[in-house]
């Protein structure tokens, strides 16, 4: 009979069993920059700069042993997710969503990597509303990190501007139409939960957004394509008179 050891929960059910394979420090963020595309170990180091370096060697190994994620056979020091690991695109996803709602403002010690703002903006995503919508690309520029994300249709392509560790953008086909405009933000990270939540207005006017090139139209469009609805706590006393 299979035994789990000292570090398993001792109980015999899908959360249990999914914690014990994902639920370590460091593990799901690992998981999450892997959602964005293959990634070096040291690209893994540099987005997550507090990870011991022992402590990620060992949650690659752990999560490679428990069939989340493997070795890039063509590229030296390199990992990707397996199918079973990108399963959990939506369990992440929700999570992304959720920590909006409580993010508070950023500590002096925080930052905003290049593939936690990537995930963010795939989290925010609006297929529906950005199928009405011309192709657009959004560059947006958020301390040292500097994203462009296309919008065709109900497709997201975010590329790196400049140098960065994402991955380069897909090749498209000749009849796939082009962006039509272009809105180029930048922000302060204390302004993205505002700016993803669908009120990029209010954060220009408290100064936290500044665009850099584009107009009205193109902000209100950005607000439509990329919003994170935020959850309403709900006070014991609301809750007795839903009820």
């Amino acid at each position: 009979m299979a035994t789990r050891g000292a570090r398993g929960y001792g109980q015999y059910g899908g959360a249990a069993r999914a914690l014990e394979r994902v639920g370590d420090r460091w593990a799901l963020l690992i998981v999450r920059d892997l959602l964005v595309g293959p990634r070096r170990y040291g690209d893994l180091k540099a987005g997550l700069p507090r990870i011991p370096t022992n402590i990620l060697s060992d949650r690659l190994k752990e999560l490679q042993e428990a069939g989340v994620l493997r070795r890039v056979p063509t590229v030296r020091g390199g990992y990707e997710l397996t199918p079973l690991g990108r399963d959990l695109e939506p369990v992440i996803t929700a999570l992304e969503r959720w920590g909006w709602s409580v993010l508070g403002v950023p500590g002096d010690d925080e930052t905003v990597s290049a593939d936690s703002l990537a995930f963010a903006l795939r989290a925010a995503f609006r297929p529906d509303a950005a199928a009405e919508l011309p192709p657009t690309e959004y560059v947006l520029h958020v301390g040292a990190v500097s994203l462009s994300a296309i919008v065709v249709g109900r497709t997201l392509d975010v590329v790196p501007v400049g140098h960065g560790a994402l991955p380069q953008p897909r090749r498209r086909s000749a009849l796939e139409p082009v962006p039509t405009g272009v809105l180029e933000l930048l922000l302060e990270p204390r302004a993205l939960p505002g700016v993803l939540s669908g009120e990029p207005e209010g954060e220009r006017a408290a100064g936290g957004l500044t665009v850099v090139a584009g107009g009205d139209e193109l902000l209100e469009r950005f607000g439509a394509t990329f919003r994170i609805e935020p959850a309403t706590p709900t006070t014991d006393a609301e809750a007795a008179v839903a009820a």
